[in-house]
């Protein structure tokens, strides 16, 4: 015969349960919280202090996975709860989280992170902790909206970086020596971005951007601060913005220094008033060149030192396949008309020319007489596509059968008219 159960037994499980706190209750909050909507829960986490969001993770499981994609783990608690390796980093730090940025950046620097991503609201600019400097497994660094600390002592330099974006940063006065240690000091990159440098003082201090395993680089800035290009040799692509052509200096000679690309977007704007001086000739001859994807010269066909840029580009890129030009400005201030422009052509010149796409057209004198140049001198070209912009001088159904008229060096050119470009 079996013995009889213990007595009691039920009543022994239900004193257990009331005697841990919370009970039932205590479960039924935690359900009630995480079943909050994500940007919620984000934002109670925001307005926790970096202890007391690392203790959320006792909660539950979905708890410590909503506050390990929201935060990295304080200094106090790093070891608790992260011990491994942090490999990728994002933040936007608004105002709310400004104070915490540095505790990440000093985390994230013992962590080894190798992807850095900061951001912060345009008006509101984040001082970056100088321990940014001792991430050195870092592969990409990307900075928006940012004041840049000095370098400290004895920078080693970032060895293993491969992309590097400053955009809208600011540097204190001598920045430029800053960057070009930087730069030279990561031996592996491969993407540079300088969109917006803001660098304090007036004088210009000319520095020298050196990469040897640079593929592509973004420079875009309405000031001058001195770059100069040396020892680029692997250099595909290049995007260069500026407002004018480098104050005083010698254009041309920067522009030789971009020799190997195969790609280059080109936008500047001709200032005399800054000693600037006519592109008429290039160092060099851009071989490699096969997109001149987009030039775009804010007199374009409308004043002569555009026009000879234009010209001057042409000359010096044999194997050009694509040419798109973006047209800003619609008062013609000087005529170059098509014995003009006939003159300026040397053989060989678009020899390989297949596509020219034209925005923002006003159907200018100048502009029409560079369309019928090209039809009949390129003889690869495909296509020619055309949108106009606001200002037109004639209707676009005159204008289109102007063009229809033109003599076509290749057999297969086609004009595509597009209608009215949707902006810049």
């Amino acid at each position: 015969m079996e013995p009889p159960p213990p007595p009691h037994r039920h009543k022994k499980c239900r004193t257990a349960e009331a005697a841990v706190p919370g009970g039932e209750e205590e479960e039924e909050a935690k359900d009630a919280l995480i079943s909050l909507p994500p940007d919620v829960l984000d934002g109670v986490l925001t307005r926790l202090g970096l202890r007391d969001a690392v203790r959320t993770s006792a909660l539950s499981r979905a708890w410590r996975r909503r506050r390990a994609r929201r935060w990295p783990p304080s200094t106090a608690s790093s070891s608790a709860a992260c011990p491994g390796r942090v490999r990728s980093f994002s933040a936007y730090v608004d105002k709310l989280t400004t104070r915490r940025a540095h505790d990440w950046i000093l985390v994230l620097a013992r962590r080894g992170v190798e992807s850095l991503d900061l951001a912060s609201p345009i008006h509101n600019h984040l001082a970056v902790h100088s321990s940014v400097f001792s991430c050195d497994r870092l592969a990409y660094l990307n900075l928006f909206a940012c004041d840049i600390p000095p370098l400290p002592p004895g920078f080693a330099g970032f060895p293993n970086l491969r992309s590097l974006t400053l955009d809208h940063v600011w540097l204190r006065a001598g920045g430029e020596y800053q960057l070009e240690e930087i730069i030279e000091n990561s031996p592996l990159l491969e993407m540079l971005v300088l969109s917006g440098i803001f660098i304090d003082g007036d004088d210009i201090i000319n520095w020298v951007i050196r990469a040897p395993n640079l593929q592509h680089l973004t420079i875009c800035s309405p000031n001058d601060y001195g770059w100069n290009l040396l020892d680029l040799p692997r250099l595909r692509s290049a995007v260069i913005d500026l407002w004018d052509y480098l104050g005083g200096r010698d254009f041309a000679e920067f522009l030789g220094k971009l020799l190997h690309v195969r790609k280059l977007h080109l936008f500047v704007s001709y200032q005399p008033s800054n000693g600037a001086k006519i592109l008429e000739t290039l160092p060099c001859t851009f071989d490699s060149l096969k997109s001149l994807k987009s030039l775009k010269l804010y007199m374009d066909f409308c004043e002569l030192p555009a026009i000879l840029t234009i010209f001057c580009l042409l000359r010096n890129a044999p194997n050009l396949e694509k040419l798109k030009i973006m047209i800003t400005d619609n008062e013609q201030k000087v005529e170059a008309n098509g014995v003009f422009q006939n003159a300026e052509w040397t053989g060989g010149m678009c020899a390989n020319l297949q596509i020219v796409q034209i925005t923002r057209i006003s159907w200018l004198p100048n502009e029409m007489s560079f369309i019928e140049l090209i039809l009949s001198k390129a003889s690869l070209l495909r296509t020619i596509s055309v949108t106009h912009g606001d200002k037109c001088l004639m209707s676009n159904e005159d204008a289109l059968s102007e063009l229809l008229k033109y003599k076509r060096a290749s057999p297969q050119a086609q004009i595509l008219f597009k209608g009215k470009a949707d902006g810049y």
